[in-house]
């Protein structure tokens, strides 16, 4: 019944296209999860730990125009200070695409080149900051493939900075939402892909940076990420968004229609699942026997929360919460010593643990000698 309903639907949207009513370059396909997208590939991930709410050819290897330099971006602030003085080379002059104008000779803080590079889209500033760290474009394309390998990126290879067209330049949607998940949690990228504009003050003047991810302003909770565009790619986006603690990550390669395939994949994202705490920062508190101990009971409680994201309409009532615990404790036991676990399941599934630590310290208590074994032990030591 879905089969048909999704062919008349497209039978109905060609008919409309031919009369003019209906563009025909953004007509939608469907993908797993019924979500109608224009999408080449496409992807939505959980930013905190990768699981993956929706996939349209997510492993396929496609070019990536200017998506490329969320990786520039981390590599450049894994691999430099941003109150770094970069002078920009004669050879980041001039380069074809999108720029800022930057002038040979021309002084520029790393932190200015980011903004250039992730809100202007500059590509003059991509290799600026690629001759800068790597010393070529060549060198600075092997740290991007290395920091690829580290993160066990199967279906990616950079050979520059910037995105342009080349034949060894191209990723999968999945990779590139992981490589953009990873980077939101350094400080100083999310901070630069989530402003709109900026104004930098340089040698040659004032340079206007307006950031082209236009989700920004439009969508709930968008915090970036980067977009991209060339005639080989298509159009390519990657974007993320935040609601009630939950993080999502949206990818889509060659998609004509990305604004939109963006929103539909966050919007089914953020109303399917749900971020639930199963237990609060020292909730579980509890008093054990101790013994040998100068205290005859020690209290414990449960260390950091334990949170999870769960499809909608599942409660906490549905988790399952075991507590791995001994039935009494023996001194000395120090502050903050781990003595059992705190562990949530769903359905046998594991969801998250945390440690039961003792509050304070409990020495051990000292045993008084009798007056027979002082005595006995006086004589011993004098045979």
């Amino acid at each position: 019944m879905n089969f048909c309903r999704r062919w008349h639907c497209r039978f109905i949207c060609l008919i409309l296209a031919f009369f003019g009513l209906f563009p025909p370059f953004v007509l939608p396909c469907m993908a797993d999860g019924n979500i109608s997208l224009s999408a080449e590939s496409a992807i939505l991930i959980n930013a905190e730990n990768g699981e993956v709410y929706f996939e349209k050819n997510a492993d396929k290897m496609l070019p990536m125009a200017s998506t490329t330099k969320i990786m520039t971006a981390l590599v450049a602030l894994e691999g430099s200070d941003l109150h770094d003085t970069v002078i920009i080379d004669r050879r980041a002059v001039g380069v074809e695409g999108s720029s800022v104008y930057l002038t040979d000779g021309e002084l520029m803080t790393m932190e200015d080149l980011l903004y250039c590079l992730l809100l202007a889209s500059a590509n003059d500033a991509a290799e600026a900051i690629a001759i800068e760290i790597g010393g070529s474009i060549e060198g600075f394309a092997a740290l991007m493939n290395k920091k690829a390998n580290e993160l066990g990126l199967k279906n990616t290879h950079f050979d520059n900075p910037h995105g342009l067209d080349s034949e060894n330049h191209y990723t999968s949607a999945h990779d590139l939402a992981l490589i953009a998940a990873y980077a939101l949690h350094n400080p100083s990228f999310l901070k630069i892909v989530s402003t709109y504009k900026r104004n930098i003050q340089c040698e040659v003047g004032t340079r206007y940076l307006i950031n082209h991810n236009k989700l920004l302003r439009s969508y709930d909770g968008c915090i970036g990420v980067k977009t991209g565009f060339t005639k080989r790619s298509g159009r390519c986006l990657v974007s993320a968004a935040e609601r009630n603690g939950m993080r999502l990550v949206a990818v889509t390669l060659n998609a004509p229609d990305d604004w939109n395939d963006h929103k539909r994949m966050l919007d089914h994202g953020f109303s399917s699942y749900q971020k639930l705490t199963l237990l609060g920062e020292g909730e579980y508190c509890v008093s054990l026997p101790i013994v040998g101990g100068k205290e005859q009971t020690i209290l414990l409680q449960s260390r950091g929360s334990i949170e999870a994201i769960l499809p909608s309409g599942i409660g906490t009532d549905d988790c399952k919460t075991e507590i791995s615990l001994p039935h009494f404790l023996y001194a000395p036991i120090e502050n903050g010593e781990i003595v059992g676990k705190v562990s949530c399941y769903l359905d046998g599934k594991l969801l998250g643990e945390s440690d039961i630590i003792a509050l304070y310290s409990v020495p051990q208590k000292t045993v008084k000698k009798s007056f027979l074994k002082r005595l006995s032990d006086f004589f011993k030591n004098i045979f």
